[in-house]
């Protein structure tokens, strides 16, 4: 298992780590990372890995190994680590702040759209998420006014866990109807919004919704018969 730093401390930036495993194509297996790995439509992060005597390798991309959450791989094409190196990791980090921004403003969207969560994208300057949704609400002027009201208000955003088992038997906490929370090692993270939202998310958030900025909604289309999509932009 890779010890996931970013779950704790989502703002580290650097940190050391070992080699505990190369992968038959060339990946990197640390035993505690400071990478979000891609899933829950959050891309994996990127940035460089180092050496002591100063060799750097790019990181190009992070993943969970065949559907393993408990791992990540990190991809930086060819190189010569080996199990048992030292090595110091830096993350990309106004890329991942702005997916940090994205990823938090989205789950506001989720509460102004009170509507089960089909889908979704995370981007640095946008993002999206699409909704079992059979009619767009009348008065969307009045939902992005509450969305940057909800900005303005500075609300935290913070941590906490409970066990698979609590989270089996409070089913309306997952909002997600194809993508899974984080299950399976015993304990799930959930991320709460001030007093308006708590939800399972292994994501990277920022600390405040002040962080976030000023937001907009944008195009909403029709993605089936009771499906939408609806465009979250930074204004």
């Amino acid at each position: 298992m890779t010890e996931f730093l970013f779950r704790s401390d989502a703002y580290l930036q650097t940190a050391t780590a070992n080699v505990v495993a190369i992968t038959s194509d060339g990946g990197i297996i640390l035993d505690r990372t400071i990478f979000y790995a891609s899933s829950g439509g959050q891309p994996g992060d990127t940035g460089t890995i180092s050496v002591p005597d100063g060799s750097q390798f790019r990181v190009t991309d992070t993943i969970h190994p065949d559907g393993d959450k408990t791992t990540i791989v990190h991809k930086i094409g060819d190189h010569s680590l080996q199990p048992g190196d030292s090595v110091a990791l830096s993350l990309d980090w106004e890329r991942r702040y702005a997916l940090m921004r994205t990823h938090s403003a989205l789950h506001l969207l989720s509460v102004v759209f009170p509507f089960a969560v089909t889908g979704g994208s995370i981007g640095e300057d946008k993002g999206r998420l699409d909704f079992d949704m059979p009619e767009v609400p009348e008065d969307i002027a009045a939902l992005e006014t509450r969305l940057n009201d909800w900005v303005a208000a500075d609300m935290p955003i913070t941590t906490e866990w409970i066990t698979d088992a609590e989270l089996a038997a409070a089913p309306e906490m997952i909002k997600t109807m194809k993508v899974k929370p984080p299950m399976g090692q015993g304990r799930v993270r959930l991320v709460r919004i001030g007093d308006i939202d708590l939800q399972p998310c292994g994501g990277t958030h920022v600390c405040a919704t002040g962080e976030i900025g000023p937001l907009r909604i944008g195009k909403i289309e029709k993605k089936g018969k009771q499906n939408r999509r609806v465009a979250l932009h930074f204004a």
